[in-house]
C-alpha cells in the first residue's frame, strides 16, 4: 500500500456531505464499560469514491472499498478515585465480509474543547482507515467529550493509557452487540501527545496481560515520552516555540495532584492571569501563544525557574515528571517510532533518547525513523505515508 496520494486525501479534512440516516440510531449498552452509542453520520461508498476521483486521486479509488458509519461512543473508565463517563469515535466499514483488525488512533494536543473527535463533528480523515477496512477508534481523552468539565490530565502515564485500553474494550464490547466481526489485530498509533498516549497504552496492555488485549503493532511519533529531557530542553534553552505547551503541562499537574498552587508560583504576570483565563477550553494554542512570550525567562516566574534548574527545587514536580515519563521497555511488540529532525517543540533526541532505552532493555524490534528536515507541524504526513503500509504488512 504504497499511496502518499492516498494519505494525501486522508489527511485533506474536507467534509463531506452525508447521507440522511446519519443521526436516526442511538442505543444504551448494558455492559460492563460501554454505556451507550449513537450513531453520528453515515458516508457511502459511492461519496467516498466520488470524492476521491473529484480530487483527482485515482490510485486512492482502489482503497476505498467500504461506506463507513461513525459512531460516537460513551464508556466507563477510571480517573483518580471516581468512575466517569469517557467518550470517543468509532469508525465502522460497512459491508465487510470479513473480520476487520482494530486501530486506536490516538490525537494529538487539544486545547479547545470542541476541537476533540466526538465533538467537532467534521470529517477527520481518519475515516479512510475504515473506508480501507478497518475498525478505527478515536478516544477524546478525560477532559473532552463526555468529560469535557474535566481539566485535561495532560501527559499523566497511567490515565493516558487506561482512557485508551477502556476504550477500546468498551468499543469490543459495542461492536459485538452491533454484531461487527472483528479479528485479533490491534494497532495503536498516534503523534505528539497521542504518540505518548500510544506508548504509554502499549507498555500497559504488555505488561499487564490481566487486560486480555495484545497489540499486533505501533506506530508513535514526536511524543514527549522522556519528560526529564523535555524539562531539560526548557531550562538549557531561553526560548521555547510554543509557550502554550508548557503551561498545559504544568497546569495539568497542578490540577490533576492537587497541589493548588496559584499560578503565579510558575508564571510571571501579565502571563499568570492570561492563562488563568485563556485555558477555559474555548481558545485554541495558537490564540493562547499570541498572549504570551517565547522567552522562558519572561514567562516563568524566576524563582520558579531558578528552582527548576537547581537539584533540589521543585522536587515534587520533578518525581512527577519521572513517574510519568514513558521510558522503554522490554518489548515484543513491532514499534517504529518517528521524529523530524527540525522539530522545534519537541526535539527529535527525546525520541532518540527513548529507542535506545529501548534497545538498553533487550527490545530488538523497535526502530527510529528521522523524517530530515521535518518540524512538528510537518512531520505527521510523512510518518503516515510510511507506517500505514507497515501496518499493512501485518494484515
Amino acid at each position: 500500500m504504497s499511496k502518499s496520494t492516498y494519505i494525501s486525501l486522508l489527511l485533506a479534512g474536507v467534509t463531506l456531505t452525508c447521507s440522511d440516516e446519519a443521526t436516526s440510531e442511538k442505543g444504551v449498552l448494558p455492559a460492563s464499560r460501554s454505556v451507550s452509542f449513537e450513531k453520528v453520520n453515515t458516508i457511502s461508498l459511492e461519496e467516498l469514491t466520488t470524492f476521491a476521483g473529484l480530487a483527482g486521486q485515482q490510485s486512492v479509488v482502489s482503497m476505498v472499498k467500504h461506506g463507513i458509519d461513525t459512531y460516537r461512543l460513551v464508556y466507563k473508565t477510571s480517573f483518580g478515585d471516581a468512575s466517569i463517563d469517557a467518550s470517543g469515535i468509532v469508525y465502522v466499514p460497512r459491508d465487510i465480509q470479513v473480520a476487520a483488525p482494530l486501530i486506536s488512533l490516538q490525537h494529538g494536543t487539544t486545547f479547545h474543547k470542541d476541537r476533540a473527535p466526538s465533538a467537532a463533528g467534521d470529517f477527520t480523515g481518519m475515516e479512510y482507515f475504515a473506508a480501507a477496512g478497518y475498525i478505527a477508534l478515536m478516544p477524546d481523552y478525560i477532559g473532552y467529550g463526555s468529560s469535557a468539565e474535566l481539566f485535561h490530565p495532560y501527559y499523566d502515564e497511567p490515565t493516558s493509557a487506561n482512557t485508551v485500553i477502556d476504550f477500546i474494550k468498551a468499543a469490543k464490547e459495542f461492536l459485538q452487540k452491533q454484531a461487527v466481526a472483528f479479528d485479533d489485530n490491534l494497532f495503536l498509533a498516534g503523534y505528539s501527545e497521542g504518540g505518548y498516549v500510544t506508548l504509554a497504552a502499549a507498555h500497559e496492555l504488555e505488561v499487564n496481560t490481566a487486560h486480555k488485549l495484545t497489540v499486533t503493532a505501533v506506530a508513535a511519533g514526536a511524543g514527549g515520552y522522556n519528560l526529564e529531557h523535555m524539562l531539560e530542553s526548557v531550562t538549557t534553552g531561553r526560548y521555547y516555540t510554543y509557550p502554550a505547551y508548557l503551561a498545559f503541562v504544568l497546569m495539568a499537574y497542578n490540577e490533576t495532584y492537587g497541589w493548588n498552587r496559584p499560578l503565579t508560583d510558575f508564571f510571571s504576570e501579565p502571563y499568570a492571569r492570561v492563562l488563568q483565563t485563556h485555558f477555559d477550553g474555548k481558545h485554541d494554542g495558537w490564540q493562547i501563544n499570541s498572549q504570551l512570550t517565547t522567552d522562558v525567562t519572561r514567562l516563568l516566574n524566576p524563582k520558579f525557574l531558578s528552582d527548576l534548574k537547581s537539584e533540589t527545587g521543585e522536587s515534587e514536580l520533578k518525581a512527577a515528571l519521572t513517574r510519568n515519563s514513558v521510558t522503554g521497555w522490554h518489548t515484543q511488540i513491532p514499534i517504529r517510532l518517528f521524529h523530524g529532525t527540525r522539530d522545534e517543540i519537541i526535539p527529535a533526541s527525546n525520541s532518540e533518547t527513548t529507542l535506545a532505552e529501548f534497545r538498553d532493555a533487550g527490545s530488538a524490534d523497535v526502530s527510529l525513523t528521522l523524517i530530515p528536515g521535518g518540524t512538528h507541524g510537518s512531520s505527521f504526513l510523512p510518518m503516515v505515508r510510511q507506517f500505514v503500509p507497515w501496518l499493512e504488512s501485518f494484515r
